[in-house]
């Protein structure tokens, strides 16, 4: 018996019925992940017209390598802007591979380079090896702008779910470090608050899809430890970064059934109390990932909503000064 069902927007509907709730284990993870990445190697049969995909290793700090996918728009002018994408998948699954197409059409219809990458999951790679992946691939993209075609001022972080979170990680470590200058953060229904659980969460939120239960185990598997204990910092839980001035223009779009919709509400409050440009939407009625309603208008409308955000992110007239830089 649900309890939040009669909430859900009707269109919508149609979307949990490919994704059903499931509450899993850390035994469960090599089956779901095998099934997973075979749907994925099913779904990925040719290339997206007009865009070339091509792989690349980013050398890292830490003597390993971080694999890459860079979506390339056909005819793309000199000095064009790139997003550095982190997949979503609750930080326990997904691929670089299993936004392929969505990162491809990102890049033709956003005509931006998209650098998607395929970084190390818990809980064989713990934090802080997820988001230094991430800034691993982000410093790369500055450092190489040249060869890549790129404007080293107009470059984003962006990513959904647990990539949100960690994109919004790799903007933090990015401010703290004063290496490079980001000109946007976008965040689709981000994972930011290790202490959002079966206690703390909204009861009508996090009903479907993504569960308070669920969301406990891929932070515990992050941190290597319990979340929402003591002394958890900003690059792993960016909700628990004590300053928040100094970072990028910024856009979070959630669902208000999304088990992320109180925390990401939060993230943006004191986003722009810190005198950050913060574009926030709540759509009612929608629960996490309801994108996979493809046909439903609230669907197209988020989906447009997006890209447009995302072109005025990345446009020359919107780079960033960085006058003040903020501290962990």
């Amino acid at each position: 018996m649900t309890i939040s069902r009669h909430l859900v927007d009707p269109e919508l509907l149609p979307g949990l019925e490919l994704i059903p709730s499931v509450e899993f284990t850390l035994e469960d993870l090599p089956a779901i992940r095998e099934r997973m990445a075979e749907f994925t190697r099913m779904g990925v049969t040719e290339d997206l017209a007009g865009v070339s995909t091509t792989e690349d290793f980013v050398p890292s700090p830490q003597g390993h390598k971080v694999r890459v996918l860079i979506h390339r728009p056909d005819n793309l002018p000199p000095a064009a802007p790139v997003v550095v994408y982190s997949h979503g998948g609750g930080f326990l699954l997904g691929s670089a591979e299993s936004m392929r197409l969505s990162n491809q059409l990102m890049a033709r219809d956003v005509q931006c380079l998209v650098v998607s990458v395929d970084y190390r999951l818990p809980p064989e790679v713990p934090h802080p090896g997820p988001v230094e992946d991430c800034y691993a691939a982000l410093k790369w993209v500055h450092d190489n702008a040249p060869s890549l075609g790129i404007d080293p001022t107009r470059i984003a972080v962006a990513g959904e779910s647990a990539g949100g979170g960690l994109a919004a990680a790799t903007a933090l470590l990015a401010r703290d470090r004063d290496e490079i200058s980001l000109a946007y953060q976008h965040l689709i229904y981000p994972m930011l608050d290790d202490r959002t659980g079966p206690d703390t969460a909204n009861p009508y939120a996090g009903e479907f899809v993504w569960t308070a239960g669920n969301n406990q185990l891929g932070w515990s598997a992050l941190l290597g430890e319990p979340a929402g204990g003591e002394g958890v910092c900003g690059y792993a839980s960016p909700s628990r970064a004590q300053d928040l001035s100094g970072l990028p223009r910024t856009f979070i779009t959630v669902g208000a059934l999304d088990l992320f919709a109180d925390e990401n509400l939060e993230f943006a409050r004191r986003l722009m109390r810190a005198g950050v440009s913060t574009e926030l939407h709540l759509y009612p009625g929608a629960y996490h990932g309801f994108e996979l309603a493809k046909d439903a208008p609230v669907t197209k409308s988020a989906h447009e909503t997006a890209l447009a955000a995302l072109r005025r992110g990345l446009a020359p007239a919107f780079n960033p000064t960085s006058e003040s830089k903020g501290s962990e």
